[in-house]
């Protein structure tokens, strides 16, 4: 178990990713869970954090390689143990960072799976629009790939995030940070069909404002009801693929990508905060976010 100087450093920790940082609860922990990785190893070598110096990072990363930890997932974890050192500098409980010579293990970059525009279009097809909940799945199907969301921007989505006669939506994304993303023509019919079932729905007081509820629980769906529809619809589409929301995303990049749009447009509409991260799709540049999604996505495709 982790000393009482750990635990504290740890549970302030948790306190500045949350109300400080602004993370989400889900960002929070991950950042918390490879913190505590890291805990272990100082507990079990008898160190407190202002004692780690970078030749100790580079055991306990060597400790990681040896439990077959892959590089994707050490590199991971360092990103976290960063986090956690740069938050004790601003506290005042370490005077120098040692991650700062620490290196992340290289590894090649390479795209998810991605779905062409035909399966796109055979899974939003497989929904059954007799089905009292079909009208929501289409449209969070549809949504989910012209607008390229994380399935955490797409749970949060309100209505009042809605600018249809602007074609816009407002996206809260990591760290709280907002961004205007383009939304179809094909995206924008699905949400006003999907609207007028929504009228129907009992919705629990404090969650009127949510866009995608479920009818039963008159709440915002979760993240696991997402991922279940479109691994629901990607079986029924006949699919052979391991699909998830996420699917949807780089399938959104991929395809504005392949139509000549500029990458900074797809920075912007992705919501990365560095171009470096938008760039495992390739590197390109030209002009404008409006004129980009028209001229390139297959949904704004004239």
């Amino acid at each position: 178990m982790a000393s009482e100087g750990i635990q504290k450093t740890i549970e302030s920790f948790r306190q500045y990713l949350l109300l400080e940082k602004s993370l989400s609860q889900n960002t929070a922990q991950a950042y918390l869970d490879d913190t505590c990785k890291l805990a272990d190893f100082m507990t079990d070598a008898g160190l407190e954090p202002k004692d780690i110096t970078i030749d100790h990072l580079h055991s306990f990363v060597a400790t990681l390689a040896d439990l077959g930890i892959a590089p994707r997932s050490i590199a991971r974890i360092i990103s976290g143990i960063r986090q956690y050192f740069k938050f004790l500098v601003l506290d005042g409980y370490v005077e120098q960072d040692p991650t700062e010579l620490l290196e992340a293990p290289r590894m090649g970059r390479h795209l998810p799976e991605v779905l062409s525009v035909d399966e796109i279009d055979r899974i939003i097809a497989s929904v059954d629009l007799s089905d009292p909940l079909g009208q929501r799945n289409r449209c969070i199907l549809e949504t989910l790939y012209s607008c390229g969301l994380r399935v955490s921007e797409l749970c949060n989505l309100k209505l009042s995030d809605m600018y249809l006669d602007q074609e816009f939506i407002r996206v809260s994304g990591k760290g709280s940070k907002e961004r205007l993303v383009p939304v179809s023509g094909r995206a924008i019919h699905e949400i006003e069909l999907y609207l007028t079932d929504r009228c129907h729905i009992d919705i629990k007081p404090g969650f009127q404002d949510f866009l995608f509820l479920s009818p039963r629980l008159g709440k915002p769906l979760s993240r696991i009801m997402i991922f279940d529809i479109v691994r629901k619809h990607t079986a029924l589409a006949g699919i052979d693929k391991t699909v998830s929301p996420h699917t949807f995303r780089h399938s959104f990049a991929t395809h504005l990508l392949e139509g000549g749009a500029n990458l900074r447009a797809i920075q912007c509409m992705l919501g990365h905060e560095k171009i470096a991260t938008t760039e495992i799709y390739t590197h390109i540049d030209r002009s404008r976010l409006r004129h980009e999604i028209e001229e390139h996505h297959p949904r704004n495709m004239r």
